[in-house]
């Protein structure tokens, strides 16, 4: 019933910067919280980023901390991911998640996952 499709991925030197977008559609009234996680090759799934689609809190794993923003614009139904000063440890392939709950449960447990977007830091 939900659909997430990821955009804007690409190749990027280190210290530049690249926005990644996650578009839904379907059925996403209930799915409030909205996010990212991330995949190296070889290497476990790990959490990015979240947003809580109506209070607007929002959460980030450590390693993005000051680097990287995550919005959301209701207009467009879109979430969006704002990564500057990238590092080559950045690399990975970027997945768009979301869950009916709150942006705890959303770390541990998403319902819906875009087909992710391939993000590359060269040095």
């Amino acid at each position: 019933q939900v659909r997430l499709e990821e955009s804007g991925g690409g190749s990027v030197q280190a210290g530049g910067s690249l926005r990644l977008s996650c578009s839904a559609s379907g059925r996403t009234f209930g799915q409030i919280s909205r996010g990212w996680f991330r995949q190296a090759p070889g290497k476990e799934r790990e959490f990015v980023a979240v947003i809580h689609w109506i209070s607007g809190d929002t959460d980030y794993a450590d390693s993005v901390k000051g680097r990287f923003t995550i919005s959301s614009d209701s207009a467009s139904n879109a979430v969006h991911l704002q990564m500057n000063s990238l590092k080559p440890e950045d690399t990975g392939i970027y997945y768009c998640a979301s869950v009916a709950g709150n942006n705890a449960l959303l770390k541990t447990n998403p319902s819906y996952w875009g087909q992710g977007t391939q993000v590359t830091v060269y040095s």
